[in-house]
């Protein structure tokens, strides 16, 4: 899930701002919604059955769309530019894509052994 990893990349590094540094609620959970999809597209990975594996992509797609909405949020606050938006909303939309591929290939597959 490069996309998923190349996102939580630019917003940690936004993260560093330092508007964002010092808006400590916001800082956290702009840093949280973007580690959780990599990170539960990892556990998902590590889970035996696809129907499992899919919920925990459903839980990273979430959080991808939270991801957007605080990334609009920074914007509006003047946190970050248009371009950073832009670029945010580019990489965002990208996982998104790729998430909901690996979400329809795990539902509609049937289940394999990876022991």
């Amino acid at each position: 899930m490069a996309v998923g990893l190349q996102l939580r990349r630019l917003v940690h590094g936004y993260c560093d701002k330092p508007l964002i540094r010092r808006d400590f609620k916001f800082h956290d959970n702009l840093a949280d919604a973007a580690s959780s999809a990599p990170r539960n597209i990892a556990e998902g990975w590590g889970r035996k059955y696809h129907r499992e594996f899919a919920r925990f992509a459903i839980i990273a797609r979430a959080s991808e769309r939270e991801v957007l909405d605080c990334l609009q949020d920074a914007y509006e606050r003047a946190y970050i530019t248009a371009a950073e938006l832009d670029a945010a909303d580019h990489a965002a939309r990208k996982a998104l894509k790729v998430v909901n591929a690996l979400i329809a290939y795990l539902e509609f597959t049937p289940d394999w052994s990876r022991d």
